[in-house]
């Protein structure tokens, strides 16, 4: 495993579309294992490969819970609304309430190939929405609640 820059502020590869992933080999676990362990030593909940500077649709989400490894993830269903204030590794220091759904249902092959469903809701939910959002070139400032901006914060 190693660990891998996470790309930060205007890096132009975070705001391009990730392709599909179509060969679950030894090179996507790597990318897998190193989004891992990058995750743990950043201290966030979430990671999509875009961040690290690969543009495949992987993403890798740990709750405390566990890793979840989505490959080539959608977003099968919405339902609600939330607005609470999200983050972003690639965005340090700033956040910003975002308007999200309060649940969804995902679907997402595993690291073999295997199609997985995934149900969240709340901070699962944003989550889920977030890491996704990234796979399309979009950042939770795109997300924004209305009337509302990001601001400076120490905690992130």
């Amino acid at each position: 495993m190693a660990l891998r820059k996470i790309r930060v502020n205007d890096d132009p590869i975070l705001r391009k579309k990730s392709r599909p992933v179509e060969s679950f080999d030894e090179r996507l676990w790597q990318l897998l294992d190193d989004m891992r362990e990058t995750l743990d030593k950043a201290g966030g909940i979430g990671l999509a490969a875009v961040q690290v500077g690969v543009l495949r649709r992987v993403i890798v989400i740990n709750f405390g819970e566990g890793y979840m490894e989505l490959v080539n993830p959608e977003i099968l269903e919405t339902k609600g609304e939330q607005c609470f204030e999200e983050a972003c590794l690639s965005l340090p220091h700033k956040a910003g309430v975002t308007k999200r759904p309060m649940s969804v249902k995902v679907r997402a092959q595993n690291r073999n190939g295997n199609w997985v469903l995934y149900e969240g809701s709340e901070l699962k939910a944003r989550c889920f929405c977030h890491e996704i959002d990234h796979l399309d070139g979009k950042l939770y400032i795109d997300s924004l609640a209305p009337g509302e901006q990001v601001h400076y914060t120490e905690d992130y």
